[in-house]
């Protein structure tokens, strides 16, 4: 059923538009908002039948779940959008502020309940029994799992982390009701005063999604590195062109879903004609904003290619990967002087590395000036913003 209704709502249509994505966000928080306030309005009625704080706590979850739902609507219809002279880049974060609202009414709920359990733990009481109770939290379970699985296939087709959020509350709560239903035939049939031992749990099942789900909203909020696979994909793209010699210095910027800039340095042969270099950039520009949606400015780095560079190129490539495997170089050139010949590279350090800036530029720097007496190494650190992930 979740395959078939996704595949309803998106046959024909590009996933990753930002129309296509503010209509499944809307159609997905009202499911939430639905279902959500159902389960809620049913626990809180097996709640009230036991006197258990668990399942009452379990229902004002599923409440602030629907609330979440709403402020989910909301962030997708603001996050559609079109843009404006004082937001030029649109309003694609907003989908991660609503996320990250959910998340901190996800904290909040979490908090208060870990409160009253704590309480009830210290003065537990007993409970009375219902089979309507349980049904109704069997019935719950079987619900949040569906929907974490619809919220998780359609947040990986349209590329959502407020839907990937959802997804994780789903199974958070799945997990909850579970302990809280396990709580309730235990309680009956062993006369264990656990209630308020489970609602502690729940709490921190609630707690621990709404950390999560933080975390996943803060980082594009933030700025975070572009997806390696991405980076990848645009290299083999740009490098498929003739008389692109290499691609550095990628920067990316995300300003919501289906709205991203990114720039980076084609290089370019130096005797190339002039026009017809620009030509192909402009090329490359129009087909990475039809295949990715991304605004891109490319610069032209021209690249002297002849006997002497090319090899003292592969020279200075290799003493960098003998430092460190990790490190390349990029934008090598020569300019030769009556005395002393410059050489002039940028290398690239990851974020973190083992040594400092300072120290890969002195030690590199020493490496070259050995190849010959004349050399002057002039060396310019960069960083990566591509992600790096361990294999």
């Amino acid at each position: 059923m979740i395959q078939y209704l996704i595949r309803h709502w998106l046959e024909g249509k590009d996933p990753k538009s930002p129309e296509v994505r503010q209509m499944c966000g809307t159609r997905a928080g009202g499911v939430g908002i639905l279902l959500n306030t159902l389960l809620c309005l049913g626990k809180l009625l097996a709640g009230m039948i036991t006197g258990s704080i668990a399942i009452i706590g379990d229902a004002l979850n599923n409440l602030s779940d629907a609330a979440s739902s709403v402020i989910t609507l909301i962030g997708f219809r603001l996050a559609g959008q079109e843009a404006d002279e004082e937001h030029p880049f649109g309003h694609g974060r907003m989908e991660y502020l609503a996320g990250l609202v959910v998340s901190m009414a996800i904290l909040l709920m979490g908090f208060e309940l870990g409160k009253s359990s704590v309480e009830k733990l210290l003065h537990p009481e007993e409970l009375d029994f219902s089979w309507l109770a349980v049904v109704i939290l069997a019935a719950s379970v079987a619900v949040k799992v569906w929907m974490y699985f619809f919220n998780r296939t359609l947040a990986q087709k349209i590329g959502s982390e407020t839907m990937a959020a959802t997804a994780a509350d789903s199974l958070s709560d799945s997990a909850a009701t579970s302990v809280v239903l396990l709580a309730t035939l235990v309680g009956h049939f062993f006369q264990w005063k656990i209630d308020g031992f489970a609602g502690l749990l729940v709490a921190v099942f609630i707690l621990k999604t709404g950390w999560e789900a933080a975390k996943d909203t803060l980082d594009p909020l933030l700025g975070r590195p572009m997806d390696p696979e991405l980076a990848t994909d645009i290299d083999q793209l740009v490098l498929s062109h003739e008389n692109i010699l290499g691609i550095h210095d990628l920067v990316y910027h995300d300003y919501g879903p289906g709205r991203a800039m990114m720039s980076f340095h084609a290089e370019v042969p130096a005797d190339a004609d002039l026009l017809e270099m620009h030509d192909l950039i402009d090329h490359i520009e129009r087909e990475l904003k039809e295949k990715h949606h991304i605004e891109t400015v490319i610069h032209m780095d021209p690249v002297v290619n002849d006997e002497r560079t090319a090899a003292l190129r592969e020279q200075v490539a290799y003493l960098a990967q003998q430092l460190d495997p990790c490190l390349t170089i990029h934008d090598l050139r020569i300019t030769a002087g009556p005395h002393h010949t410059n050489v002039l590279f940028d290398v690239m350090v990851p974020y973190g590395f083992r040594l400092t800036d300072h120290q890969v530029v002195s030690q590199l720097r020493q490496e070259v000036e050995a190849l010959s007496p004349k050399y002057s190494a002039v060396i310019q650190v960069d960083h990566s913003y591509v992600e790096r992930r361990e294999k």
